[in-house]
């Protein structure tokens, strides 16, 4: 086995939502690209000539992108953690992923404009080993305050500074 490749189920708008992904995230390290799209063949009812898979790369982490119909859509029970190394990294995919119809969550999650969850949180732990439980249960009452992450305010929290 090579790699896992993680399929993404949509409701007829696969296309749409990989040309989105490699928007999003053209400029993460491997960069995003689309690398092949296959159509239903004539005869599947009404899928027929219709996009039936698109394969995407995003940072070298492969996907398909399926229309599969309404049978199955997303839910929390899954979702895709975007590590950033700063708060312009969060700011940037918080803001583009709930723009255009998407919707915030807790703690860094978010649903996109096709439903499907994302965690954008920082790339390094928020809980540190080492770190009193006094200072931890700071920081997590800060963090359950959040939507996006905001890494000065848990920083705050950290050090006693969060007045």
């Amino acid at each position: 086995m090579s790699h896992l490749t993680t399929c993404l189920w949509f409701d007829g708008d696969a296309e749409e939502a990989a040309d989105y992904y490699v928007s999003v995230f053209t400029d993460v390290p491997g960069g995003a690209r689309i690398t092949g799209t296959e159509h239903y063949p004539e005869g599947s009812g009404e899928w027929s000539g219709k996009v039936l898979v698109v394969e995407l790369e995003i940072g070298g982490q492969k996907f398909i992108a399926l229309n599969g119909g309404p049978q199955f859509p997303f839910t929390e029970a899954v979702s895709l953690q975007i590590p950033c190394s700063d708060q312009g990294q969060i700011d940037h995919f918080w803001d583009t992923l709930i723009g255009d119809g998407g919707q915030p969550s807790q703690c860094g999650w978010l649903k996109d404009k096709f439903g499907f969850n994302w965690q954008v949180v920082p790339a390094g732990p928020i809980f540190r080993p080492g770190d009193s439980p006094e200072v931890n249960a700071r920081v997590n009452a800060a963090l359950m305050k959040m939507r996006k992450i905001d890494l000065a305010a848990l920083e705050a929290a950290r050090t006693g500074d969060d007045s």
